[in-house]
């Protein structure tokens, strides 16, 4: 019998280790009901897979077993439990769990962390940190909290915590830089970023794999893709992940032709590119206009490499197609695809029949969208800016009013700028930095210096019933030009910045900018949440083609 036990526990875990999860879920079910003797062994590794395939269902008739065998007791079953439970975002069975175990060490502290971050309460990690005494924590608790917090977009809490970390002497290791090293990549905060590789480097972490492919990364989403590539080449040993980071920086610089080059290079060297290659050479090729190189990108995924796609494929097919202004085709694309557009695909292909202002399609396409009922605020504002630039008023009151209705929230735009190393962050209309009303005098004497060569606001995506003045006070106030009048009023003259915006940069900002890195004699470098855009000498690197 206890062979039979063991022939079990090894069978279940064998399935779990090769991802065919369901399977051992099944075997579970079959080992309980045959009467055979379950130990500890069998539920922590049936718990574990639930966890993995967010089986909850599975996962609590498990816990009852837990529950009802005595097993409350076993320390690693129980956390295994708070881990099921937290990657099922079900925090207060989790929590449950957490306060109903007789003793806890810093490995169920840990995961605690973890989940609270997994579920989105930073705030509550933070407290269960603190309450932690200092010699109780281990680098896996400051990773867990620095991971965590990343993840829930408090990057500069996070990075606090890595000060004290290194502060108290606590020796950091390949996940505390790789969490760190990212964190500096979603913020694009380029000193922080050259400081954390100075410290890879000098704790000896250069040379791992995962590190080295995070700092590739890095530097692309900082905006500086040349050092982004010095690192990709000095590295000893690239994978499928160091290639697609090289690539995926390309295309969100809007270098097409360089991003296929290095796709080229990475299969005469025999490495095989996955989905997420292919992801990074469409989408380098829709924002690049290469359009026939993306139909080649799209085949050679389908037929040579036999990978199906998925939505984010045929999304970046899509948005190829109508960005060239191949709009009939793009609408052919969709209706002859073989699973239903969802709403990311129909807000893309939507934008660009408003850039080409093509009202027949726009309009059907605006109707399919609303029927989705998306639950994100951009598929509602594409619609609702579309309306506005025909004129339809009503339209636009419309999908205000649906927007109530359904609870969807517009996301309110912010742009942040990194000066001496510190992070100012700007909202549209905002007038709570110290210096706003320098920042706002400022940019009026530069917007009126745009006018004298020609420069004419263009409200037309503006929503508001107002008058032409106000619409022009409106766009003043957009977050971008704010964070770009601070950057110019805070560096020296001929000095290059970086700014980032968490949503897409809108058409009059774009030529404001432009025209900004004429008068000023700088480079500005904008990153906004579908591409980087490097305006000089009153030229953008897109091209106009975003």
């Amino acid at each position: 019998m206890l062979q039979r036990n063991f022939s079990w526990a090894r069978r279940i875990t064998c399935l779990a280790n090769q991802s065919t999860s369901r399977k051992a879920i099944t075997d579970s079910h079959q080992l309980h009901s045959s009467g055979r003797k379950i130990t500890e062994f069998h539920l922590s590794s049936i718990v574990k897979i639930c966890g993995r395939v967010e089986a909850l269902q599975e996962g609590r008739q498990a816990h009852c077993l837990v529950l009802k065998l005595g097993f409350n007791a076993d320390l690693i079953l129980m956390t295994t439990l708070l881990d099921m439970y937290s990657k099922c975002t079900i925090i207060h069975e989790a929590c449950r769990v957490f306060d109903e175990m007789p003793h806890r060490d810093v490995v169920v502290i840990n995961s605690m962390i973890s989940g609270l971050c997994r579920c989105h309460l930073p705030s509550h990690a933070i407290d269960l940190f603190t309450k932690m005494n200092q010699s109780d924590r281990d680098v896996g608790t400051w990773n867990s909290l620095i991971s965590g917090l990343g993840q829930n977009s408090e990057g500069r809490t996070a990075l606090i915590f890595f000060g004290r970390m290194r502060v108290e002497d606590v020796e950091v290791d390949v996940m505390t830089m790789i969490s760190v090293i990212s964190i500096c990549a979603d913020m694009a905060m380029i000193v922080h970023a050259q400081q954390v590789h100075g410290l890879v480097i000098l704790s000896g972490f250069e040379l791992y794999l995962p590190v080295g492919n995070a700092i590739v990364d890095m530097y692309a989403k900082c905006g500086c893709m040349g050092d982004a590539c010095l690192c990709f080449q000095n590295m000893p040993f690239k994978n499928v992940i160091s290639w697609t980071s090289l690539i995926s920086g390309y295309a969100k610089h809007g270098f097409g032709v360089e991003a296929l080059k290095a796709f080229q290079q990475m299969e005469m060297e025999g490495v095989v590119p996955n989905k997420i290659t292919f992801l990074g050479t469409l989408y380098a090729c829709s924002h690049s206009g290469l359009l026939q190189e993306g139909w080649s990108s799209f085949t050679t995924m389908v037929n040579k490499y036999s990978i199906a796609p998925t939505m984010e494929h045929y999304t970046c097919m899509v948005d190829l197609l109508a960005r060239a202004g191949r709009l009939y085709e793009a609408h052919e694309f969709i209706e002859t695809m073989p699973i239903k557009p969802d709403a990311k695909l129909l807000t893309a292909f939507l934008s660009s029949c408003c850039h080409h202002k093509n009202v027949e399609l726009a309009s059907a396409v605006g109707k399919k969208l609303l029927q989705l009922q998306p639950q994100e605020a951009g598929a509602y504002i594409s619609l609702s800016n579309f309306y506005g630039l025909v004129g339809d008023l009503e339209g636009v009151a419309n999908v205000r009013r649906l927007m109530l209705e359904r609870g969807i929230r517009k996301e309110k735009a912010c742009t942040w700028i990194e000066i001496s190393r510190k992070v100012h962050i700007f909202e549209s209309g905002d007038r709570s930095h110290p210096h706003y009303q320098k920042i706002y005098d400022h940019l009026r004497v530069l917007i009126q210096k745009m006018k004298n060569i020609g420069y004419v606001p263009d409200t037309s995506m503006v929503a508001q019933n107002v008058e032409e003045l106000t619409k022009e006070e409106i766009l003043l106030g957009h977050s971008e030009k704010l964070a770009i009048a601070f950057g110019i009023m805070s560096t020296p003259p001929g000095t290059r910045f970086l700014i980032v915006k968490n949503l897409r940069v809108c058409a009059d900002c774009h030529v404001f900018t432009g025209l900004i890195s004429k008068i000023e004699g700088r480079e500005i470098v904008a990153r906004d949440s579908s591409r980087f855009h490097h305006f000089k000498d009153g030229v953008c690197s897109c091209g106009n083609y975003w």
